[in-house]
Parts: C-alpha cells; structure tokens; sequence
C-alpha cells in the first residue's frame, strides 16, 4: 500500500522543497513523515529531513535502557545523504572519551557543541547511528531517516529553544565516546548497494531491477522510497517523494524502477 505523506513544519526546517514534492513550499518544512492506516503499526518508521539551522543534539537508548522506561525497544536510525550545502556537518559522538560530569557541566553551561565531532557530509553519504551515539544534524541538509519506529528521544542541549532536555537520561543512555567509522559509507552513484552495517534492520540502495543484493533477506516488512523513477507495489504506484509498504519483497514491481531505498524489518 501507499502511505500517506505528513508535511511538518519545524522552525530549522526549509521553505522551499525538492520538485518531487509538488511544490510544496512557503512553510519551513521540516520533516516528511509516511503514516500508516490506523491499526496499523510497522517497526520502522521512513522519513524526509530538510534542515535550515542545527538541530538538538540528542540521544536514543538502546533495548535495555527504554524497556526501563517503559518502551518496547530502542532506537536505532541511519541518514541517507541526498543533497548538502558546501560546509554542512553533522554532529556524531564526540572529539575524545570524555567523563559523564564533563559532558553535563558542558551541557549545562553551553559548550557542549566544542566536545562534538562534527563531521562535514556530502551528498551520497551514509551514516548508521547506533543507539547511545550523541547526534546532531546540521543546517544546510536534506536527508531519509530509517529508523525503529519508537518515540524516544533525549535531549542533551537545544540551543536555548524553549523545550524539555533530558540531561540525566541522556547521560546514561550515551556512549562517551567518538563515534566509530565503521558506520559511514560512501554510497556509490549507480549501483546497487547494502546499507546494513550493524542495524536491526535492513537497508538497500537498489538501482534498476538490480536487487540480487538482497535476495537472502527474509522480513515480513518491506518499505520503498523511490528516488528516481517509480514502483509499483500491490497495484499502487509509488513515485519519487512517496513510500509503499507491503509484507513481501515480491509484492514490489522494480520494472519502472530507477534508485529506490529499500527497508526491511529484521525481527
């Protein structure tokens, strides 16, 4: 099926959006989301970024940690690069192991931004981000967003925005620590590649029909964002901008296809 595409707007998000987007523009659009029918909840949840300023530096918990807090597992996600400004960066863990004292007091006084690692990214970049990992996304960036569909997030500084931190959760859930580049991938232009370096889910660039790549991976979910081109899956067409869901890779018609982002649940 096709799910319905959500326009949000965000106070660093952009006023002007790729034309795969029918125009839309006039607000600061700061995510895309794809909702699913009611009574239907899948375990990964797509989305678009646009960002015009920093977002917060933040923190998500891994299996362990959320179940004490009442979630039913972590969050894991993974940023697909699809368009970056010359001197874009995202903030990922930080400069050098530091002490969870540090990095409150940092936090609390506003100079945490100093103890990140802030990487710059181009376009055609990927990065995994594993649970405990200290994040941000830069100004300047247009991204995909595959994540565990679980709402948790703590914050651990918002340059002075008038919402929540989470200072001492955060704190605990995070890894002091740079992150480790292993996660990153440089992902080729034209061909078909495996985006699943460490995640609980699995993640593809397909080009074309060209999905030899993932022809052992068993889920009982499939989500596609074309980028270029269209599919079709279950009879619905899915164009560049939108994102069908189905139960089974065979459900998915490649033929139109021409770069799409496939995510699978793995559990």
């Amino acid at each position: 099926m096709k799910l319905k595409r959500k326009f949000v707007e965000k106070p660093w998000g952009q006023d002007a959006l790729p034309a795969i987007f029918d125009g839309e523009g006039g607000k600061k659009i700061g995510e895309i989301w794809f909702e699913p029918p009611k009574g239907i909840s899948p375990q990964l949840m797509v989305k678009y970024l646009f960002t015009s300023e920093k977002l917060s530096i933040q923190v998500h918990p891994n299996d362990r940690q959320a179940r004490r807090a009442g979630f039913p597992h972590g969050k894991e996600e993974s940023w697909f690069i699809l368009d970056a400004k010359p001197d874009a960066v995202l903030g990922l863990g930080l400069k050098k192991t530091v002490s969870p004292t540090k990095l409150k007091t940092a936090a609390i006084v506003g100079e945490i931004e100093q103890l990140i690692d802030w990487k710059p990214v181009n376009k055609g970049d990927f990065f995994h981000v594993p649970a405990g990992t200290i994040h941000a996304i830069g100004p300047g960036i247009s991204l995909v967003e595959v994540q565990r569909n679980v709402d948790i997030t703590y914050r651990l500084y918002d340059y002075g925005r008038p919402r929540e931190l989470h200072l001492d959760e955060a704190i605990a859930a995070a890894k002091l620590k740079p992150y480790d580049m292993k996660y990153r991938i440089e992902v080729p232009a034209n061909e078909s590649a495996n985006l699943s370096v460490g995640s609980p889910f699995g993640l593809f660039q397909i080009i074309g029909t060209d999905d030899e790549i993932l022809s052992h991976t068993m889920s009982k979910e499939w989500q596609i964002v074309p980028l270029e081109g269209e599919v079709t899956v279950r009879g619905k067409l899915i164009k560049a901008g939108e994102c069908g869901i189905c139960p089974r890779f065979s459900d998915i018609d490649l033929s139109k296809n021409g770069r799409s982002l496939i995510a699978c649940a793995m559990t």
